[in-house]
């Protein structure tokens, strides 16, 4: 995918304003060629300098920007000079979708194994154990749990998975 394709993916710009933000999203959304400082950006972007600092940090600590140090001989003051790096993007979304499947196994299994009671009142969901502890009853409205069928989750839990593993192109149990 080249890198202008990259950034008009409606998938990458979401995972980008996700990272940085609303306030930073013109940062990281229209990434410059070569080295820029983050005044430079900030002028060109007319944004605070602290949102464009907020986000080119957001985008480093995530793999998608480095800097390199220059010193002022004269002044001593360091300038940053940013790189965008938005070629892991792909691999990165990938990561983050078998990080996303792993854990909608586990709550899946989690819903699967445990039965739950639900304060119509409050909305609050205990698991069996905790309503048993309670007699039964809210702790904080004293109104009774009524048994909680969870089935449409699971249903909707069990589609999302099957959609992320097809989109991964994985088996049931397999590892990233």
């Amino acid at each position: 995918m080249a890198f202008d394709d990259l950034l008009e993916d409606p998938v990458i710009q979401k995972y980008l304003h996700e990272l940085v933000g609303p306030k930073g999203m013109p940062v990281a959304a229209a990434p410059p060629d070569g080295e820029v400082t983050d005044e430079e950006l900030a002028e060109e972007l007319g944004l605070e300098l602290n949102d464009v600092r907020r986000a080119l940090f957001i985008l480093y600590e995530n793999d998608l920007a480095s800097y390199r140090r220059l010193r002022d001989e004269d002044s001593g003051w360091l300038t940053y000079l940013w790189t965008f790096e938005y070629e892991k993007i792909p691999e990165q979304l990938e990561s983050e979708m078998y990080r996303l499947l792993e854990a909608l196994e586990e709550r899946e299994d989690y819903e699967k194994d445990n039965e739950f009671y639900l304060c119509e009142t409050c909305g609050i969901r205990f698991e069996f154990g905790e309503a048993m502890e309670f007699g039964f009853e809210c702790p904080d409205c004293g109104n009774p749990v009524e048994a909680m069928e969870n089935t449409r989750l699971v249903g909707a839990m069990e589609r999302r998975i099957e959609e992320l593993r097809d989109e991964l192109n994985v088996d049931r149990g397999t590892e990233a």
